[in-house]
């Protein structure tokens, strides 16, 4: 089941949800308005799951940054979110995607436990400016069912990510580089 706003508010409140920085005028009636961070690594040519993911490390300046179709971006959350009590579900919203920007379409289940800023897979139809603390999707809260298992107990390749990360799939490809 998801979370309605109030109970967004009230387990900020109780300290089951942390989200930073919180703005309480950024919730909506089921979601919380999450915030494009101020840096993008920028990924372009060919990319190679056995090796790590060449980039080029890309502040966003206050005047805004134009992105290019047929160019991955690697961007980051403004806000550090988490629960041990919630999983957390990261979307774009209708606003960006009528802009013509694809986000976060691969990885948005946040798990229970994992308290991050989310690293942000974005790409563009057409040539698009962006700028820094723009609002840019929706993060939902969810009930786990079951006993819950904190993902900072598990193996997990990204349970330390506080920033952009890049695929790690190389980690796992026999003759990858390591």
């Amino acid at each position: 089941m998801i979370l309605t706003g109030p109970a967004i508010a009230a387990a900020i409140q109780t300290g089951e949800i942390t989200i930073e920085p919180y703005d309480p005028a950024r919730l909506s009636p089921n979601a919380y308005d999450w915030r494009l961070g101020d840096t993008l690594r920028v990924c372009d040519g060919d990319l190679d799951a056995a090796t790590p993911t060449a980039f080029i490390e890309q502040p966003i300046p206050t005047t805004g940054l134009v992105l290019q179709p047929e160019t991955l971006y690697l961007g980051v959350t403004l806000e550090k979110t988490g629960s041990e009590k919630y999983a957390q579900m990261l979307n774009g919203d209708r606003t960006i995607g009528a802009l013509g920007i694809w986000v976060h379409v691969s990885a948005p289940l946040g798990h229970q436990g994992h308290a991050i800023r989310w690293t942000l897979e974005i790409r563009a139809a057409r040539p698009v400016r962006v700028y820094p603390g723009m609002t840019f999707g929706k993060l939902v809260f969810l009930t786990a069912f079951g006993a819950p298992v904190s993902y900072q107990q598990q193996p997990a390749k990204y349970a330390s990510t506080d920033g952009i990360d890049i695929s790690r799939l190389y980690e796992e490809i026999p003759g990858g580089a390591l």
